[in-house]
């Protein structure tokens, strides 16, 4: 198995969202953004258990979620809110620019696991959203992952999303906050 190369998060940008700058994220990464993103303040904990379905890696073991009933991979994009009514939309292109889509494997091997909350409120308020590699070697190039609101679905903003990303050996985690519909972050990571 051929080992991956550390990756570059080229910019996280927010738009139709208020206008502040945001602090740096842990783990190096740079940052070019503007709108409110933040480094998410819980820090993981290497004996601590895995917490189900808030996009974090818990346990700093590099992987989210796991053991959790979502499938992951050494490319992972994931999203997690609490506002169940909200529509947040987790939207991933591979290096080649294929659209990630909800049970439809991509060549690179990405795969969307789940779209909430679901035309028939499939997700049943445990609102998440996992974008996955289903393969071992990660396709060399630019990710990108864009999160959007889409519609507040009678929730009260903001609606606050977390994010976690895992490319090859580096994983983040940012909070997101929403203030209005068609609000969107935009993240490229390069591996």
């Amino acid at each position: 198995m051929k080992l991956v190369s550390p990756l570059a998060l080229v910019f996280v940008s927010g738009l139709a969202c208020s206008r502040a700058p945001a602090p740096s994220p842990a783990s190096g990464a740079r940052t070019n953004a503007t709108g409110p993103v933040f480094a998410l303040e819980r820090a993981c904990v290497a004996s601590g258990p895995e917490r189900c379905a808030d996009a974090i890696d818990d346990n700093c073991n590099g992987v989210i979620d796991e053991g959790c009933g979502i499938d992951t991979g050494p490319v992972q994009f994931v999203i997690a809110w609490d506002a169940p009514a909200a529509d947040v939309d987790l939207r991933v292109t591979d290096p080649n620019g294929e659209l990630a889509e909800a049970g439809r494997l991509l060549s690179s091997g990405l795969v969307k696991q789940r779209d909430c909350p679901g035309r028939n409120q499939e997700c049943r308020g445990k609102n998440l959203e996992n974008v996955f590699l289903d393969a071992l070697e990660a396709p060399r190039g630019t990710y990108r992952a864009r999160v959007v609101l889409e519609d507040l679905g009678g929730e009260s903003p903001p609606i606050r999303v977390r994010f976690g990303a895992r490319v090859g050996p580096r994983t983040y985690n940012f909070e997101l906050r929403f203030d209005a519909p068609d609000a969107v972050y935009d993240a490229r990571f390069t591996l």
